[in-house]
């Protein structure tokens, strides 16, 4: 490692508390990848809006990331940033913004997350009309698709490469395009795109509202990756938030082993991020040991909770597994 490198800054100075914890579930990482463990990442928050895609599409194109499980909403943002990303208006003082400035934002179309407001028409509109002709063909050929599979679609064609406004390696989306990572999108219907599509089922264009395969079907396509990867390599979870990008995944393996009764290890490294306040009753901010009633960890799986905001955690972590 150079002597500037993040690494290096990371060894040297993150010795106690969230910092230390940072650095202890950084190189477990390492070495659970040093042992041919496979890494699952859920994405909850805004996470494609805060542009993680900096650091997690050099992950998955590395080959330190190996499935995904976000929110719809994570899904079609890193998107958005992909199309519309010069459109996007940052607002530093978003903590000041009375009702009356909000509503001047909603005018001018800008839908505020946090301190960045994605532009309706450049992003959300030429996302929509590209995927609903993906959507139509889908429900006129009867056959469905996951709403990852729709978006690897709209990215292999090729058509929207003309709207990239940032570098495509930028793109945690377009990387597990390439790779063909499986992505896991539980609740895709609490999405923009996920209303949209449901409103276009209500005026009838769409025939066949299950043309999106969904949360179901999702669970029934991890209960087969899980253990068909996992006769090789041991997989671990990286929670980035709660919800249900982090929760949806995690069952699988007590679903496997008590309602399939297949034997199949437990999760061999855990790690969350969050900022939710560490309570027994809030699955965001319940502690690792809790799952282990659950039978998703065991008493043995490395273990690790940094609470902190994941927009500077989790980069951080990034860079220090690939050695920056």
């Amino acid at each position: 490692m150079k002597p500037t490198s993040i690494s290096n800054f990371i060894t040297r100075h993150y010795r106690h508390f969230n910092s230390a914890t940072l650095k202890d579930a950084a190189e477990a990482y390492k070495v659970f990848l040093n042992h041919r463990g496979k890494m699952m990442v859920t994405l909850a928050g805004a996470m494609s809006t805060g542009e993680l895609g900096l650091s997690l599409a050099e992950m998955i194109r590395k080959g330190k990331v190996h499935a995904i499980t976000c929110t719809g909403a994570n899904l079609e943002e890193d998107l958005f940033n992909l199309v519309a990303h010069d459109h996007y208006v940052r607002v530093p003082e978003y903590r000041q913004l009375s009702p009356r400035e909000e509503v001047k934002l909603l005018k001018r179309h800008l839908n505020r997350v946090t301190d960045t407001c994605i532009p309706e028409e450049e992003a959300i509109r030429r996302i929509e009309h590209r995927i609903l002709e993906l959507w139509l063909e889908a429900d006129r050929e009867g056959k469905p698709m996951f709403p990852h599979e729709f978006m690897y679609r709209l990215i292999r064609d090729g058509k929207l490469k003309k709207s990239y406004q940032i570098d495509p390696k930028h793109s945690w989306l377009v990387a597990a395009c390439e790779k063909n990572l499986p992505i896991y999108v539980p609740g895709w219907e609490d999405s923009t795109l996920g209303n949209i599509y449901a409103s276009h089922c209500l005026t009838g264009e769409i025939k066949n509202v299950h043309t999106v395969r969904t949360g179901i079907e999702y669970m029934m396509h991890l209960a087969e990756w899980y253990p068909r990867t996992v006769k090789k390599n041991p997989i671990g979870f990286f929670q980035i938030g709660g919800g249900i990008a982090g929760d949806f995944p995690i069952c699988v393996v007590p679903m496997i082993r008590q309602d399939l009764r297949k034997k199949v290890p437990l999760w061999a490294y855990f790690c969350q991020i969050s900022d939710s306040t560490t309570s027994y009753g809030s699955y965001s901010g319940a502690v690792p040991n809790e799952k282990i009633t659950w039978e998703k960890l065991s008493p043995d799986t490395p273990r690790f909770v940094i609470e902190s905001d994941a927009t500077i955690v989790a980069p951080l972590i990034f860079a220090y597994v690939l050695g920056w």
